[in-house]
């Protein structure tokens, strides 16, 4: 015959769970599930709380809460103090006399709820979280000179959670500083773009010599100036328009966009692009030389 021990070992097994997750269905402590499991029924309380807790551990594991009752009170250890194994002797004939005064009903209750799972000594229920007052959760404080009292019990999953926690608002803060800086960084001040009614340009006079500028791309700002500093035009420019002016001397041309931006020395003539001729880099101030 099964021990009361084998038998709760058994179906937890059976169901797939651990200790740690049957204490947490029940609200009784781990360390009362595993003597029980093996048949050590003196964890220093009353009585009443050592069959309730059995009889509950029994129903969450879908077992005979009265059977295991009745089991547990024919082994006669109402009294003991002592920790002590079972004899499995004891149990067989033990459970030859229940059986034979009539088979118990199965309790098909569901496992019972963490307000049921201790009891006071008066028969009443202990709810579950009560604090000090409930025997199945209460654990001695640490720090006391006695030598029996246990340290502060700290679940493991608990310190994984929070440490988790509190990298993830780590990280979290760290990303909001890097959105915020990289918002805050300083965005290149644009061109200025010359209004269309206010463009200054000295157009050549016929016969005059020219030079000719010609936008591939819209140009925000374009500037060109003789040899003395007089602006011969200073504006805008769309795609495809040709600007000339008189080419009396050296004319330097300014643009932010120099690579939208040709030259043609005469009219009708070859386009010239603003590059350097030895890098091929496009050049933002240029100087064509005078005719």
């Amino acid at each position: 015959m099964q021990t009361i021990g084998e038998r709760l070992e058994e179906a937890r097994k059976r169901k797939g769970i651990s200790i740690r997750e049957a204490a947490e269905g029940t609200k009784i402590r781990g360390d009362y599930l595993h003597k029980f499991e093996n048949n050590q029924f003196d964890i220093r309380l009353p009585e009443i709380y050592v069959r309730g807790f059995l009889r509950n551990y029994a129903v969450y594991l879908k077992l005979s809460g009265d059977k295991i009752s009745n089991d547990y009170l024919a082994l006669g250890l109402g009294d003991s103090k002592g920790s002590r194994s079972i004899n499995r002797e004891i149990y067989g004939r033990m459970d030859l006399s229940v059986a034979s005064a009539g088979k118990n009903t199965e309790d098909t209750r569901h496992a019972p709820s963490s307000a049921a799972a201790a009891m006071t000594p008066g028969g009443d229920p202990v709810a579950a979280g009560s604090g000090d007052n409930n025997p199945a959760t209460f654990r001695p404080r640490g720090g006391s000179s006695g030598g029996g009292g246990g340290g502060l019990s700290i679940d493991p999953n608990l310190i994984l959670k929070g440490a988790a926690l509190i990298g993830g608002a780590v990280v979290l803060i760290l990303l909001i500083i890097w959105v915020v800086g990289a918002l805050g960084k300083s965005k290149p001040t644009p061109a200025p773009v010359a209004p269309a009614d206010n463009v200054t340009w000295v157009k050549p006079q016929p016969g005059e010599r020219s030079l000719g500028i010609v936008a591939s791309n819209p140009i925000d700002l374009v500037t060109l100036t003789d040899s003395n500093g007089t602006v011969l035009y200073r504006g805008v420019l769309k795609a495809g328009e040709i600007r000339s002016v008189p080419r009396m001397s050296a004319i330097t041309i300014s643009t932010e966009q120099p690579q939208n931006l040709s030259v043609q020395t005469e009219i009708g003539g070859t386009l010239y692009p603003l590059k350097d001729g030895k890098t091929g880099q496009f050049l933002k101030r240029s100087t064509v030389k005078a005719p």
